[in-house]
C-alpha cells in the first residue's frame, strides 16, 4: 500500500495566481511530491519557482533531469522543456510539442499515471483550450484522483471546462479550498503503483521523451487521417478508442481536435499576411517599373505596369479584409 503523493498540476493564463494561493496552503511538512507545469513562451525565463517558494513553506525549483522524487518538493517544468515521471525519478526532455505547447500538461500527466496509477491527483486549473484534458482521463483511467478548478471563479475557464466535459471529474473546487483537499486525499492509502509498461499510455510517454523505438514503431494506435501535422507537415494519425478526438503525427506532435483546429487557422492566417505581402510588394515594384517606362515614353507599358500594380492592390485590400474579419475585435 502507498499513499496518494504524486500530485500533478497544470495551468496556463492566469496560473501563477492559483499555483500561489494553493502553495500558500499547504504545510512544510506536507509529504507529497508536486509537480507543475505551466505553458510558457519557450525563450522566456521563468521565476515561478522563486514565486512558489515565496508564497508557502514547500521549496520548489526547476526539475532537473534524472534527480529523484521527494517529498515536499515542487518541481516546475523549465521553459522549452517537457517534465515527465519514470519510477522514482524525473525526466526533463525536449520532445515534440503536444496541444502546440513545451512543457505541456498532457506529457507530465500521462507519465505520472503510467508509472503511480492510484497514487496520482490531477489538478487542472485555469487555462485556455483544452490541454491536460487528455492526461486527466489517463490519470482517471489509471486509478487517480482528479481536481479541478471550479471554471465559476477560474480567470480563465477553458482547461477547467474542457476537463469537466471530458472526465468524469471527482472534486470541482474553487482555488482557495483545492489546499484542503490535497490534504485530505495525499495520506489516503491505495494498491501501489501503475502498470508501467500500460500500451497506449506507455508508447505516448516514450514518444514524449524522443524514443525511437517508439516513434519508429508501425504499430500506431489509430489510422491515417486526411489532416497534415501544421508542426512538421507529416499524416496525423488520428488515435482511436479514445474519448477525446485526438491526432498525432509520425514524429511526436499531437493534438486535440480544437488544438489543432487553433492551429490550422494560425497557419492560414499567417499564409495570408504572407500573401498580402507579396502582392503589395509586387505592386510596388510594378509602379517603380510604370515609372520607368514612363520615363523613356514608353506610355503603353508604363500603363500596363500601372494596371498590373493596381489589381495587385486590390487582390491585397481583399485579403486585408478577410484576414480583418476572421479576427472579433474584444468586447468590454
Amino acid at each position: 500500500m502507498a499513499e496518494r503523493n504524486i500530485i500533478v498540476i497544470g495551468c496556463s493564463v492566469g496560473g501563477v495566481e492559483a499555483l500561489q494561493q494553493i502553495v500558500a496552503g499547504l504545510p512544510g511538512n506536507f509529504h507529497a511530491s508536486i509537480f507543475v507545469v505551466l505553458h510558457l513562451a519557450p525563450q522566456s525565463k521563468s521565476v515561478l519557482p522563486e514565486i512558489l517558494s515565496r508564497a508557502g513553506s514547500l521549496r520548489a525549483a526547476h526539475a532537473v533531469d534524472g534527480e529523484a522524487i521527494q517529498p515536499a518538493r515542487i518541481y516546475v517544468a523549465p521553459p522549452d522543456y517537457h517534465l515527465l515521471l519514470d519510477r522514482d525519478k524525473v525526466k526533463v526532455v525536449r520532445g515534440p510539442k503536444e496541444n502546440r505547447h513545451r512543457p505541456a500538461i498532457d506529457p507530465l500527466f500521462r507519465s505520472a499515471a503510467r508509472w503511480f496509477g492510484s497514487r496520482v491527483i490531477g489538478v487542472i486549473l485555469t487555462g485556455a483550450l483544452n490541454d491536460g484534458t487528455a492526461g486527466l482521463l489517463s490519470i482517471k483511467k489509471n486509478g487517480g484522483l482528479t481536481v479541478v478548478e471550479d471554471p465559476a471563479e477560474s480567470l480563465c475557464s477553458d482547461m477547467p471546462r474542457s476537463a469537466i466535459d471530458n472526465v468524469e471529474v471527482d472534486y470541482v473546487v474553487p482555488v482557495r479550498e483545492i489546499p484542503r483537499v490535497l490534504q485530505e486525499l495525499a495520506p489516503q492509502q491505495v494498491g501501489g503503483n501503475g502498470a508501467g509498461a500500460r500500451s497506449r499510455t506507455a508508447k505516448e510517454t516514450k514518444i514524449a521523451e524522443i524514443d525511437m523505438d517508439a516513434v519508429e514503431d508501425e504499430n500506431r494506435p489509430g489510422t491515417p487521417s486526411s489532416f497534415s501535422c501544421p508542426e512538421c507537415g507529416g499524416v496525423l494519425w488520428e488515435l482511436v478508442g479514445e474519448e477525446m478526438l485526438r491526432f498525432r503525427c509520425r514524429v511526436g506532435h499531437a493534438y486535440t481536435a480544437e488544438s489543432l483546429s487553433t492551429e490550422q487557422t494560425e497557419v492560414v492566417e499567417g499564409a495570408m499576411w504572407a500573401a498580402m505581402r507579396a502582392l503589395e510588394e509586387g505592386a510596388s515594384l510594378s509602379r517603380r517599373m510604370s515609372q520607368k517606362a514612363e520615363k523613356r515614353g514608353q506610355s503603353g507599358v508604363a500603363r500596363r505596369f500601372a494596371e498590373s500594380a493596381e489589381g495587385k492592390m486590390e487582390q491585397a485590400d481583399i485579403l486585408r479584409k478577410l484576414i480583418l474579419e476572421g479576427k472579433e475585435a474584444p468586447v468590454e
